[in-house]
């Protein structure tokens, strides 16, 4: 024996729309990817057709009846809901299968659990944790809820502990809001200290691409893995575009369907970097049949961060994997100006390079200066900051036509450069 953990069988299930013609596994198919992230194996799936899910047990009693023989029959450890379940389904459920009810929050609480590297996303992940547990105690204390107090006495053992670890909860809770907002303010700082260069975030779905695209871009050596949710922290590179300047690239955690709200809620700090971007570029999985759906996703979740106004790009990864463009029609009615690339083998990036330098052309002003010998200086960092279309060196310094963004022309003049004048370009050679 190796001494590894043997993983946990587990039967997924989960609710479809009336009338939708996919198979069982089809519609649990991202849930069997986060299963087998959190490292369980998926044994079997199981879905019903119903407009709403039943208030007391999800589904309805013959199929969770089923739900119980299929469980025994195949030997299973757990069973997986597709949805967020009210503590009183998750009991129901588990009173009839005999063994643990995970739901999808749960389950994605576990994998960014499992992911969380930096002191900023533990706490965020176990303030999430602990949100999500808080309705949830009675059901964790229910072998003592027939041990009563004496006469007189309202509650016996289990529901005292009830009270205690609420308590407990709460605290640990307060503690955590604390801390993290210590964090987001210190963020808040770190962002407006940075040095005025156009910032380009990376959002977008899940396993779209996003770190294969900022290493590719920057050699930051972020995880990239073929796995959902491979990393949870935000880090930010310098990323030199064709021509020599220098743009902020911003990689953030992936979007995901059905993402429990107290992770949205706890990651803000995080996936507010989003909302301090000059640019978003979208990744999607331009391969998978649900592309669409994870487009609408990520505008969701934009929506809620307040950060759906935002000049964005949407890219169209993995074109590679798509046998057919026509496959990607849905996506350009979705955006017209959507970008088909492959991070992997490059196809398609120099029309992203280019739709960024057309972005940066439409934003930022075109301006003739004058850069004065006494502010030479600034030369390099004009080149590193703005896009240089054209120099001229004169007598009384270096003329330039650049293109850069209002706060740092403003800064250039307020530091010796000044917009040219007539006067300042040297005679043209008469004509023989």
């Amino acid at each position: 024996m190796d001494g590894q953990r043997k993983a946990t069988e587990a039967i997924l299930f989960g609710i479809v729309p009336m009338g939708d013609p996919r198979t069982a596994a089809e519609c649990l198919h991202e849930l069997a990817l986060l299963a087998d992230t959190a490292e369980f194996v998926p044994a079997g799936c199981m879905t019903q057709h119903r407009r709403h899910a039943d208030p007391h047990s999800y589904f309805g009693s013959g199929k969770l009846e089923e739900l119980t023989e299929v469980v025994k029959l195949a030997h299973s450890g757990a069973v997986i809901c597709d949805d967020s379940l009210t503590p009183n389904q998750g009991k129901t459920i588990e009173a009839a299968v005999g063994v643990p009810c995970i739901d999808r929050s749960e389950l994605i609480l576990q994998i960014f659990g499992m992911h969380a590297r930096s002191p900023q996303a533990k706490l965020q992940v176990e303030l999430a944790a602990l949100q999500y547990e808080m309705p949830r105690l009675r059901r964790r204390w229910t072998h003592l809820e027939r041990q009563r107090g004496g006469i007189g006495v309202r509650g016996g053992a289990g529901e005292k502990q009830i009270d205690v670890d609420r308590n407990l909860l709460r605290t640990r809770i307060s503690t955590i809001q604390r801390d993290l907002k210590k964090i987001e303010e210190h963020k808040e700082r770190e962002v407006q200290g940075r040095p005025d260069l156009f910032t380009i975030a990376l959002v977008g779905y899940t396993n779209a691409g996003k770190s294969s695209l900022m290493n590719k871009l920057t050699d930051a050596g972020v995880l990239a893995e073929n796995r959902l949710f491979s990393t949870l922290d935000t880090r930010t590179r310098p990323w030199r575009l064709p021509g020599g300047r220098t743009v902020l690239l911003t990689d953030t955690v992936g979007f995901l369907r059905k993402l429990p709200h107290q992770l949205v809620a706890s990651f803000h700090a995080t996936l507010a970097e989003a909302l301090h971007a000059d640019l978003l570029l979208v990744l999607i999985d331009g391969s998978s049949p649900e592309a669409a759906d994870q487009l609408r996703t990520v505008d969701e979740v934009l929506e809620t961060l307040g950060s759906n106004s935002l000049p964005r790009i949407t890219v169209l990864n993995k074109l590679d994997l798509v046998a057919e463009r026509a496959s990607l029609t849905p996506l350009w009615q979705m955006d017209p100006r959507a970008v088909p690339v492959s991070v992997l083998t490059g196809e398609g990036m120099p029309d992203l390079f280019a739709a960024i330098q057309g972005h940066l052309a439409s934003v930022e002003q075109k301006v003739e200066l004058l850069l004065p010998h006494s502010a030479g200086a600034l030369h390099g960092e004009i080149r590193a900051k703005a896009s240089v279309l054209s120099e001229f060196y004169t007598e009384a310094g270096c003329l330039m036509t650049i293109q850069a963004s209002p706060a740092l022309l403003g800064r250039l003049l307020a530091e010796g450069a000044r917009v040219a004048e007539p006067g300042d370009h040297p005679p043209a050679d008469p004509e023989t």
